[in-house]
């Protein structure tokens, strides 16, 4: 072979050479020094950033918590033992995110996204951080139009606002849950969408929660993110996260939207088991010392925009179990001072058969009356005070029996208030009907009504108002008030139904 044609044969080679593309890029690597528990230490990462997710070898992902001189903490999202000593960690330059969007209205997903429910893949769904900033002061608009829970007690006394952040608090086996899903069910027809997140619940309380909603048509409109017990604290610590993404995503949309994180007291239990395995000082009852950041910045996502944003809107109802009753407790003064009021449920209440064993004293709502239709200020503003007094007067009239008239009155009066606020569960009230039944009790038409049948009587009389006099529900429906004819009428039927209702 001669130098030409070995020349030629060079040149080919090199435009072969120079003709292949690699798509290539340098990425920042490190390796696990060290894995246990969920928690790994990685070194050779200098360039990660707080929250970045990282791949661990292609087996598994873990975010990012801590970030010192020499070496990157990082916590491992799925099973722990897909993380070993030795492995090659990525860096990925982006956060978690979730897949977001109306196909996932009716699912039951993990808080990575993925569903569990056993209904196939989502397939086409736009993606979102589980991280974000609040909404901008200037963007928000104001809590003015109310979010009904179709719970008489709450309705009327600690009402709710659409964007608003209302805590309820209460020990274990009070019905906190039990106010949650009844305000998901409420909001069948009125155009709000509903996220639950079940955080370190039974596997089993979540499907029985499932089976509820769907009996009563509410999975149509609600995304249900399950991080059960027997996850990892990691996926328990994103659940929150996840589902409030999920929500913003409908929130930017123009929608109206209600969260439910249940609860955020095994949320913060998570995070503490989290801080004290990579070594974080702990604080006050072994808490790191941004707990208080944690929930803070969860819940200020929670927004009403303002009408050039789209007038979206998140409400978050965050659930706190208490330990008897103690509210004092480092979690719950937490959340307390972060959210718009607190629903207390009592166990002596809800013991004594006072359901929803709502707390008056303790009940607030720092929106108030902004966040009620007129009809209901009418008839609700007496009824806390009536109330409130009851069980003041009830203490000291234990210890006597000599009372004047003016006290037994407002006792008597107390105990029909108290019995007409009892509701079942899973049995809510339109506006309409609460706006009636209020009127009748702080009226005192109830008077002759023996204390024990006074629930039974209200039931029957709503279903004999709406026959005889279906124009009474008709005004106070579109025009959210009770007018003084309307009154007149519902004073009438009290009167004719109660002649009705004792014949019999």
């Amino acid at each position: 072979m001669n130098r030409e044609e070995i020349s030629l044969i060079e040149e080919h080679i090199r435009k072969k050479i120079n003709a292949v593309k690699l798509d290539c890029a340098a990425m920042p690597a490190g390796r696990v020094a060290f894995s246990g528990d969920g928690v790994i230490k990685v070194d050779g990462l200098r360039d990660a950033k707080y929250g970045e997710l990282l791949d661990v070898s292609g087996q598994t992902q873990a975010i990012v918590l801590g970030l010192y001189e020499n070496e990157v903490d990082a916590i491992v999202l799925g099973e722990e033992d897909k993380a070993s000593a030795g492995m090659i960690v990525k860096a990925t330059g982006r956060i978690v995110e979730v897949p977001v969007g109306k196909k996932l209205l009716g699912r039951v997903v993990n808080p990575l996204g993925v569903p569990i429910d056993g209904m196939g893949e989502l397939k086409g769904v736009r993606r979102r951080p589980i991280e974000a900033p609040a909404p901008e002061i200037a963007d928000r608009g104001k809590v003015d139009t109310p979010l009904q829970t179709g719970i008489l007690a709450i309705d009327s006394m600690v009402p709710i606002g659409r964007g608003q952040r209302e805590l309820i608090i209460g020990d274990r086996q009070t019905g906190k849950t039990s106010i949650a899903v009844d305000t998901i069910i409420n909001q069948k027809g009125k155009g709000v969408l509903c996220v639950y997140v079940a955080i370190g619940q039974k596997a089993s309380n979540v499907s029985a929660l499932v089976h509820t909603l769907s009996q009563y048509g509410a999975m149509d409109y609600t995304v249900i993110v399950c991080s059960t017990a027997k996850d990892s604290a990691p996926l328990q610590y994103i659940a929150p996260y996840s589902g409030c993404a999920i929500a913003e995503e409908f929130m930017y949309a123009g929608k109206d939207v209600l969260v439910v994180y249940d609860d955020l007291s095994k949320h913060a239990v998570a995070y503490r088991a989290m801080s004290l395995l990579l070594k974080r000082p702990p604080g006050r009852e072994a808490y790191p010392g941004d707990i208080f950041y944690l929930h803070s910045r969860l819940l200020e996502r929670a927004a009403k925009l303002s009408p050039e944003k789209g007038g979206g809107s998140v409400t978050a109802l965050p659930i706190v179990e208490t330990m008897a009753g103690d509210i004092s407790a480092y979690v719950p003064t937490n959340i307390i001072s972060i959210t718009d009021g607190q629903i207390y449920l009592e166990s002596d209440l809800f013991n004594a058969g006072i359901r929803p064993a709502v707390n008056v004293g303790l009940s607030v709502s720092r929106v108030g009356s902004a966040a009620q239709i007129s009809g209901m200020k009418k008839v609700s503003g007496k009824l806390r005070l009536d109330l409130s007094q009851y069980r003041e007067l009830a203490v000291f009239a234990q210890f006597g029996s000599d009372l004047d008239e003016n006290t037994t009155a407002r006792l008597e009066q107390g105990k029909r208030v108290t019995e007409a606020l009892k509701q079942e569960v899973h049995v809510t009230l339109p506006v309409e009907h609460q706006i009636v039944l209020l009127y009748v009790t702080v009226k005192e038409l109830l008077k002759n009504v023996p204390v024990k049948s006074i629930g039974a009587f209200n039931a029957e009389f709503l279903k004999y108002l709406d026959a005889a006099y279906p124009s009474v529900r008709e005004s106070v429906r579109e025009t959210g008030n009770l007018s003084m004819d309307a009154g007149l009428t519902i004073e009438d039927a009290v009167t004719e139904f109660g002649k009705i209702y004792f014949k019999e």
